[in-house]
């Protein structure tokens, strides 16, 4: 069983202003769920930057490779074509399949990257804390079993900021 404390918010100023709070008591948050993105939440949950846009430039990288590597083995050693005098090893011509197979490999690379860095495969489990959290409500997450037994000082700043639904729930793992 695994113990956490969920608050709900309907002002992400609250919200922000709860989560600095919290962070400078050394509470860890578990998660923040919000409907749209909230400026300067990342920096105060003390999120790092992504590494997302390398992930798209080497695997981006991969496929230009690879589709110029394949036009030019097909062109001019495995099945070479003599068309309007043009040479076997034209490279404007690679130009447009190469374009093309650098952005799909770079967005494959991608979406698998953020599935597996976000444990989103087949079989995740997830749990639903509000339905609203989508439409206009702000959830924080406490795990109360790496907080401690800092509970009544993370139910006190929540109340402070004005959490409307505060919670202690368990789940199973």
């Amino acid at each position: 069983m695994k113990r956490y404390i969920s608050a709900y918010f309907e002002d992400e100023e609250n919200l922000l202003r709860a989560t600095k709070e919290l962070r400078a008591q050394d509470v860890s948050i578990q998660d923040v769920l919000t409907p749209f993105p909230v400026h300067g939440l990342d920096t105060a949950l003390g999120y790092k930057r992504s590494n997302l846009p390398t992930v798209a430039f080497i695997c981006g990288g991969i496929g230009l490779a690879v589709a110029f590597g394949f036009q030019t083995w097909a062109f001019t050693v495995d099945y070479p074509l003599f068309i309007g005098g043009k040479p076997h090893f034209a490279i404007p011509s690679f130009i447009p399949i190469t374009f093309e197979l650098t952005v799909l490999f770079a967005s494959f690379g991608m979406a698998i990257a953020f599935f597996i860095r976000s444990k989103l495969g087949p079989g995740a489990r997830t749990v639903i804390h509000d339905e609203r959290s989508t439409d206009d409500r702000f959830v924080i997450i406490v795990d109360l079993d790496e907080a401690g037994s800092q509970d009544d000082v993370v139910k006190g700043i929540l109340e402070k900021e004005d959490a409307m639904n505060i919670q202690v729930k368990e789940i199973e793992l």
